[in-house]
């Protein structure tokens, strides 16, 4: 793999982090109602771009960039589960619950929504 693609990689991905960081931030503060918010509008959207790339016709090197760096920094796992565990330690069970179910159904749909725009602007 060329030494460009990965310098990408590296700067595509910080872009990701920094904009996951920043839409979690503003959403936060705008929404409060005592639940990951941010966290959860940044999985989501997340789901939606990467299966909107799934459904077009990339470069692989493009789609490298697109979907594993950014979308793979943008989106985060390890944050929604700790939010989820500290729910339901708070005890806040059926916040947590409810967080998973969610996140994952909206995530599906999401993902879901983006392919059939992507397949409908082009892709495969």
């Amino acid at each position: 793999m060329a030494v460009t693609v990965w310098i990408g990689v590296f700067v595509i991905g910080g872009l990701g982090a920094v904009c996951r960081m920043l839409v979690d931030r503003v959403v936060s503060r705008r929404v409060r109602i005592g639940f990951p918010i941010g966290t959860l509008t940044v999985n989501v959207s997340g789901a939606f771009l990467l299966g909107l790339l799934s459904a077009l016709a990339l470069d692989p090197h493009i789609a490298l960039l697109a979907g594993t760096a950014f979308v793979g920094a943008y989106t985060t796992f390890s944050t929604w589960m700790l939010e989820t565990q500290r729910l339901a330690e708070e005890p806040r069970r059926p916040a947590a619950v409810l967080n998973i179910v969610v996140s994952v159904a909206l995530g599906l749909f999401a993902v879901w929504l983006g392919q059939l725009l992507g397949t409908r602007l082009g892709g495969g």
